[in-house]
């Protein structure tokens, strides 16, 4: 019996250029797929209601509509079809209007065939004889990596849920620890690009002198010591996401650059005279107020609505204290290989009760050390934990000892752990009343300006060097 062909995925155009049409009809048609081509707003409404496909390109200006319309109707109408649209050549705002209304990609004017295909082939399986990715996620049913109950962490999963089925620039925000590159790779893994590469970069790790090479790649002997061709970070993510953690920290020139590259989606490397394409899902982070810093020109606004255009929030433990105890015995379980609860009630409701100013990394480490120096390696007691079991662990312990003259070093050995974190939290609430000033909280503090830079140092707080 002769084996029956698969039905070649049906692509719907809709563009009021006829030269522009038949130019973008004839590639896909190329890439094995069934092209359907509209040349009205009018039209193209008619087609969606003729037939089903697996894509949808529009232009954003049509004789009697807009892409934007589309978009609209595709919603309307309840149609699961991811749609990109086409913009005038360095038209950020409307670029960034349809992703807003739901546009998972766009392409600039004038058209780039291989911006075409990549962008055809990361939205839809292509025929076999193209080379086809595969859009299943790696991700097995029930093994979410968020863990929790709590009507914040089944928010958030439903949020990633539905970003992830688009290429739009998602912008993740929270504090130190809360798990914003878990985020990011879950919207990785859960999409399209889960074939893809995954690279993350930590941006306030870079030496600035070394980021424009890192970041776009370099030609032999560009430099002293560029002894060979080398990828940047662009490059080695083409096809995937590129994830730009601790963003904020990027410095000024830098941040010129990268917008142009996620605008024009090429990258020159350092040392070349040509550009090259790439293709990479854009995906950011920091625990920094990125509103702030670009009213304060440390960030600039351009680059923040290119980044922005989406955004989710990572909640702190604190805001999910319920679901502390499911978080414990996950990481206990990776720490262990054992699927089994080890937390005793006081050492549960111990975690439940302390702050933990640094999230979900803090509780990893206060885990880790209590597994290690732990009496009975089956259980762990509050003891063990060595934490002080108090809403403000500093604050409160301390004034409370003062009044009562009483106090005990239950939870507060090792001596240096409890030091740090009165030292820790006090900087903290000195630089959040002074809004990050350090000058101002060195001087609310009583110490000199160098030695609250040694102490932030000292503690792995963030230290930047403009104030």
């Amino acid at each position: 019996m002769a084996k029956r062909l698969e039905a070649a995925p049906r692509v719907l155009v809709i563009d009021d250029e006829p030269d522009l049409l038949t130019l973008m009809r004839l590639t896909l048609t190329k890439l094995g797929l069934e092209v359907v081509t509209a040349d009205s707003y009018q039209e193209g409404l008619a087609a969606l209601d003729r037939g089903q496909y697996a894509l949808c390109l529009t232009d954003m200006k049509l004789g009697d509509g807009t892409g934007i319309d589309i978009l609209g109707a595709i919603q309307t109408k309840g149609i699961d079809l991811p749609c990109a649209v086409i913009t005038a050549f360095g038209n950020a705002d409307n670029a960034v209007a349809a992703l807003k209304a739901g546009a998972f990609d766009y392409l600039a004017k004038p058209v780039s065939l291989d911006q075409l295909r990549t962008l055809v082939k990361s939205a839809i399986r292509v025929p076999e004889k193209v080379v086809a990715k595969p859009t299943t996620s790696p991700i097995r049913d029930g093994e979410s990596p968020l863990v929790g109950d709590s009507p914040s962490i089944a928010n958030l999963r439903a949020m990633l849920a539905r970003l992830s089925k688009t290429l739009t620039p998602v912008h993740i925000h929270g504090e130190s620890g809360t798990g914003k590159e878990l985020a990011a790779r879950i919207l990785h893994q859960s999409g399209p690009r889960a074939s893809g590469p995954f690279i993350a970069v930590n941006c306030g790790a870079i030496p600035e002198n070394l980021m424009e090479s890192e970041f776009f790649g370099y030609r032999k002997g560009s430099f002293t010591g560029a002894d060979s061709d080398r990828d940047g970070f662009f490059q080695s993510a083409s096809g995937g996401t590129l994830f730009l953690d601790e963003v904020a920290d990027l410095p000024l020139t830098l941040q010129v650059k990268l917008l142009r590259t996620i605008q024009e989606k090429k990258v020159r490397k350092v040392g070349s005279s040509s550009e090259d394409d790439v293709d990479v899902r854009i995906l950011s982070a920091t625990h920094k107020n990125l509103n702030e810093l670009v009213a304060n020109g440390k960030f600039r606004q351009d680059l923040f609505y290119r980044l922005n255009v989406l955004q989710v929030s990572m909640p702190s433990l604190r805001e999910i204290r319920a679901d502390i105890p499911l978080i414990a015995r996950r990481i206990l379980g990776k720490l262990t290989g054992a699927d089994v609860s080890v937390l005793s009630d006081d050492a549960t409701l111990a975690l439940t009760q302390y702050a933990f100013p640094g999230n979900v990394r803090e509780l990893e480490n206060v885990l880790e050390r209590a597994l290690a120096l732990a009496e009975s390696p089956d259980t762990i007691t509050a003891a063990d934990l060595r934490l002080t079991v108090d809403d403000n662990p500093v604050t409160r312990a301390a004034q409370s000892d003062a009044v009562t003259g009483t106090g005990t070093l239950a939870g507060r050995v090792p001596l240096q752990d409890y030091l740090d974190r009165c030292e820790r939290e006090t900087l903290e609430l000195a630089l959040g009343q002074t809004r990050g000033n350090r000058t101002q909280a060195a001087k609310l503090l009583g110490i000199t300006f160098r030695s609250m830079r040694y102490r932030l140092e000292r503690l792995g707080m963030r230290v930047d060097d403009d104030q």
